[in-house]
This record gives C-alpha cells, structure tokens and sequence, in this order.
C-alpha cells in the first residue's frame, strides 16, 4: 500500500522509501558530526596540557564552553527563514563545509581570544542543522512516518556526544589535541559526496502542494507567544536543556576533577550517559506512539513521559552529593539516561497542542529556547565552581532547574491553555 493510500496524506512520491530512509540516515550522521565539532573542545578542557598551553581559568574555561552557543541560539530563527527561502540542500551543505572548517581550524589557534572567536562562527556555521532537518522530513515524511523520523534525529543529537567524547578522547591522547582538531573537522567532509548525490532541492515546490492542500488556518504568532503552553514548553525546554548542556561543556571535567578518572576513562563514562539517553529516547518515542496507537489520550502520553524524564533527571542530585565514585558515576548515567524519556516526546507535544501553528516557528522558537542554556549552563558552572571551589553547587543548580521544568509542565503545558 503506498504512502498516500496509508494515511490519506499528501506525500513526496518522487522519492522512494529506500532513498527516504538513506537521507534520513545521512541527516542523523551531520548531526552526529556537529555534536563531535561541539564536544571535541570540552574534551580537550578536561586536558591539563590543554588548559595549561591556554592559561585558562574556571571562568575562562566557562566562556569557552558558552561561545558556540551565542551565535548558535541568537542564529536559529534567521537560519529557518534561510532554510524556507533556499531550500535545504544547499544551505546545508554550506553550513556543514562552514563548520567542518572552522572545526579543523582550531587546530592552529594561539590564544583564548582566537578560540572564542572560532566558537563563534561555529556556532554560524551549525545553526541551519535543526531548521533544515526538520524542513526536510516535514516534507519528505508522511504523518505516521514523521514521530519515528524526528524521534531518530533527535537521538542522534545524544549518541553524537556519546560516541564523540570518547573518539575526541582516543585522538588527542593518541596524536595531540592540534591533530584531533584537524583529523574531526577535514575529516568529516566526505559526508557531502552522498548528501549531494542523493539529495533533491525540490522542498520548496512540495512546501507549495502542502499550502494549496492544507484545511487549518495558521495561528498568528502573536497569539501563539501569548499562550501559557508556549511559554510552559520555553521554560521546560530551557531546563531540560540546561542539563544537557552541563554534560556536554562539564562533565568531561568533572568526571577527571571531582571523581579522578582519567581521560580515557572520562571519555568512556560520557559516552554511556548520551548514548543511554539515545537509546531511551529512541525507545520512548516509539513506546508513547504505540500507547497512542492503542487510543491513549496523546496528550496525556507525552506529557507523562515529559514528567517521569525530568523526575528521573533529578536524581543526578543523589550522585553529586554522594561521597561514593560508584555512586555518583551510576547517577550519573542514570540520570542523562532517564532524561531521555522526554527528548522525543517534548517536542511533539508542542506540534499535538498547537496543531494549527507553522512548524517553521514552532521549531525557531522551540531551538532558541533549547540553545540558550548552552549560554548560561557553561558559563553559571564556571562561576559556581570558581566561587565555591567543588561542583556541588553547580550539581544542585541543575537539580533545581529540573524541578522548575516538572512544574512547567503541570501547570502551564495544558490543553485549555491552547491558543484557539
């Protein structure tokens, strides 16, 4: 049965399920790289060679971390006008040339100030992945192929940390932190060979069909921001996020700092937290899509499983103030892990409650807010620990962050806050 017939859904029949789930694959491998390309610098923060050749400080440690993430955030609204007004095979391959440069680049960098700078236009370089990932499986992906879809995406923005810490790790440890630099950043760029072949610059005309072809009007965007449930979801989000990043920009330093692991020990326990997250949020977006299946009320399913990530996230407490190694490394885990419960369904339960509102912004809104931690996560953890000298205080911030999100949700995210 074809797709059309399936779900009584307009779809791209041009291309066929084959080349679908190849491009699908190849759009989770970029986002793989663009997490190696983020995380490879807080690896190498973790190195006292590194920290040394730099002269860096908590604090300038902190602003290192939190650099990508200003033109990164601030970026993501005007890369989905971009992305809308281009298409998504060219924008995006510019952006991935873009950052696998800048990348390889930092290789030959002298000072903070020339790290800070490349950070920076990073950030420019990665801002099209979202918006342009989510642009092509909107139109390339009928409605029951989508949840899987952005479900494995999204994934693939946890295992890229997993799998690029411990890489980034093995690299400098094995020829220098210069030489991972160069080999992560030129190195990834035969990813384009497939994307250009394979890929269609067509979403525009397909943006077209969906127009002519769509029964509900839009919701005006100053409607959409006026609604708790958007400004419940950007509160949530933000906390959520706040997690997350404090793994990506710290944890490499603290697993060596606070619980004495070494470098390729550190690596190894960051890439079991992302890459069990990845696995449970792979498992818990098909979990609430069969639930749903099944005649679950959607909204209650996948804010359900929203809830329960961000009670297991809060554990994470347990292990800071644990004077046990085995402890704490276990919360750890446990913790990112468990946060993974809610990484596909937050999103879709932001598309289930305003279902009348453009992607494009949904998902602009949504990305800034989920980038705007990576400012202050780096940044407030510098300071804490500068201040207090551990990273208890900078643990216990995020375990409040955490509780702040759960009562987001209940009290904001609800269906009668809807905009009509």
């Amino acid at each position: 049965m074809s797709d059309q017939a399936q779900t009584g859904k307009t779809v791209n029949c041009a291309i066929t399920p084959a080349r679908r789930r190849i491009i699908i694959g190849l759009l989770c491998i970029a986002m793989m790289i663009a997490y190696f390309d983020r995380v490879n610098l807080s690896v190498s923060l973790a190195s006292p060679d590194f920290k040394q050749h730099f002269a860096l400080s908590d604090k300038g440690r902190g602003a290192l971390n939190s650099a990508f993430f200003w033109s990164y955030a601030v970026l993501q609204i005007p890369a989905g006008w971009f992305v809308d007004r281009y298409g998504v095979k060219i924008p995006f391959a510019f952006g991935f040339v873009l950052w696998s440069m800048i990348s390889a680049g930092t290789a030959f960098t002298g000072s903070m100030r020339q790290l800070f700078a490349l950070r920076l236009l990073l950030g420019m370089g990665e801002s099209v992945v979202t918006p342009a990932g989510m642009r092509w499986i909107r139109f390339n992906c009928a409605e029951n192929q989508r949840g899987s879809a952005v479900g494995f995406y999204r994934a693939a923005a946890k295992a890229g940390p997993a799998v690029g810490a411990p890489l980034a790790t093995w690299l400098m440890l094995a020829y220098g932190w210069r030489n991972m630099f160069v080999i992560l950043g030129a190195g990834c760029l035969v990813w384009l060979i497939p994307w250009l072949l394979l890929v269609k610059n067509n979403d525009r005309d397909l943006e077209k069909v969906a127009v002519r072809k769509a029964a509900a009007p839009a919701v005006p965007f100053s409607r959409l921001m006026a609604s708790p449930v958007i400004w419940g979801t950007v509160i949530g989000t933000f906390c959520y996020q706040y997690f997350v990043y404090y793994c990506m920009t710290w944890m490499p330093a603290y697993f060596v700092e606070q619980r004495n692991l070494s470098l390729n020990s550190q690596g190894w326990y960051t890439m079991y937290s992302f890459m069990g997250m990845a696995v449970v949020a792979t498992l818990a977006g098909f979990a609430a899509d069969r639930m749903i299946d099944r005649g679950c009320d959607p909204v209650r399913v996948r804010k359900g499983f929203t809830i329960a990530g961000f009670l297991i996230g809060s554990t994470e407490i347990v292990g800071a103030l644990s004077d046990s190694n085995s402890v704490a490394l276990f919360f750890a885990v446990f913790s990112l892990s468990g946060l993974g419960l809610m990484t596909a369904n937050y999103w879709a339960l932001t598309q289930t409650l305003i279902p009348g509102a453009a992607v494009g912004r949904i998902v602009g809104v949504q990305n800034c807010a989920a980038n705007l931690p990576g400012i202050v996560a780096p940044l407030l953890t510098g300071w804490l620990k500068h201040t207090t000298g551990s990273y208890n205080a900078p643990m216990q911030a995020i375990w409040v962050f955490l509780i702040l999100g759960i009562a987001s949700y209940v009290f904001l995210v609800r269906p009668k806050y809807v905009p009509k």
